[in-house]
């Protein structure tokens, strides 16, 4: 068998297997018609951990205190900040009843890591179900903890949200961001119907608190400089326990990063967590990247060197309309659509970043979670 046929097999297979993650398993969040569960008036804790945040703090805590809630606290936890964010925060408790404020000094042995301020940001909640996003997300209407917070059960104690980032319009950086975070979305929406809840993220995150206990909290992945989302996820979601809310309603909005290297430094702290995700995921996350990759490199050598063109070039246009319907199908459920027109140029983007993250964080270690 000569190489060009074996790299032809190859490509075979690597199609077989995008057709199981696009046709089967990323479809489900895309056909997935959503059922409201009746709304419920539980008393909820709305937890936002800040390092650093006053301008951030001072435009969108106002946002979250305009909830059309009959009963939340918010629950605003300084990490050692060296700007004014601990007196803006002091600011909103002062003029208003349900604002607590927790100040964390830095300890050495947890220095630069979220998950020790969120640990006394939970301890210091009053109520039993928590509600998480950062300062610099905004909800996207006034009924986000309803919308939220309506899928709480007895059974069904983790809800994971969508957290969207602003549009820019003209900004090609903005399009990546905004097709990565609905790639991911559609990923984890799409696991976890199936049975198989992997990842959240902290942007829009709820859960009751006696999982965070029952657990241990973070103790597990407190080495972990990040995590405090995905890896808490990955590590307590059962698909008896979760359950997820992306109406549009239920979503919040972030402040996107304005430069490449920024960017590329936040995905190096996310990818990072991903080795330490339970075996079981990392084997199928791993396996849907290396098939992505394997595409675009073999697929395009079997088109420079003109084997057999009519069936390499049928199946690259199969399994890009695959894509694109199962993108496209999620990307208009989380308000992403215009995201679909560049869709091969941000995916093969997309991947190249990921394997220069890779190689990065194989050569070096990010410590700071801001």
């Amino acid at each position: 068998m000569s190489i060009p046929d074996l790299l032809f097999y190859i490509f075979i297979l690597i199609i077989l297997i995008q057709i199981v993650f696009y046709g089967f398993i990323f479809m489900r969040f895309g056909l997935h018609k959503p059922e409201l569960p009746k709304l419920k008036n539980i008393k909820i804790s709305v937890l936002v951990c800040a390092k650093n945040e006053a301008e951030n703090l001072k435009a969108f805590i106002p946002l979250i205190l305009d909830q059309d809630y009959p009963e939340f606290e918010l629950v605003l936890i300084n990490d050692g900040s060296s700007d004014t964010s601990l007196d803006i925060m002091r600011e909103f408790e002062r003029n208003n009843k349900n604002v607590k404020v927790v100040d964390v000094k830095p300890l050495d042995s947890f220095w630069n890591n979220k998950k020790y301020p969120l640990t006394l940001g939970i301890k210091a909640s009053k109520y039993d179900f928590l509600l998480f996003t950062d300062a610099d997300c905004i909800p996207v209407s006034s009924h986000w903890i309803r919308e939220m917070s309506r899928h709480f059960t007895n059974q069904k104690t983790i809800v994971l949200g969508f957290g969207n980032y602003r549009k820019i319009k003209g900004n090609l950086l903005n399009k990546l961001i905004r097709y990565e975070t609905t790639v991911t979305a559609i990923q984890y929406f799409s696991f976890a119907l199936m049975g198989s809840p992997y990842m959240g993220v902290g942007r829009n995150l709820a859960y009751r608190k006696d999982v965070f206990f029952n657990i241990g909290g973070f103790k597990d992945h407190m080495n972990v400089n990040s995590g405090d989302d995905d890896l808490f996820v990955n590590q307590v979601a059962t698909p008896e326990n979760t359950t997820i809310s992306y109406s549009h309603e239920s979503s919040t909005d972030s402040v996107p990063e304005k430069k490449f290297i920024s960017w590329f430094r936040q995905k190096r702290r996310h990818v990072s967590t991903a080795s330490h995700y339970k075996t079981k995921h990392k084997i199928t996350l791993g396996l849907l990247y290396i098939t992505q990759l394997l595409f675009w490199i073999i697929g395009l050598t079997l088109v420079i060197y003109v084997y057999k063109s009519a069936i390499v070039l049928a199946l690259i246009l199969f399994r890009f309309v695959l894509v694109a319907l199962s993108y496209g199908l999620g990307a208009r459920k989380l308000k992403n659509l215009d995201t679909l027109i560049l869709l091969p140029f941000l995916e093969l983007f997309l991947v190249l970043s990921q394997l220069v993250i890779f190689i990065t964080n194989l050569r070096s270690k990010n410590h700071s979670w801001r």
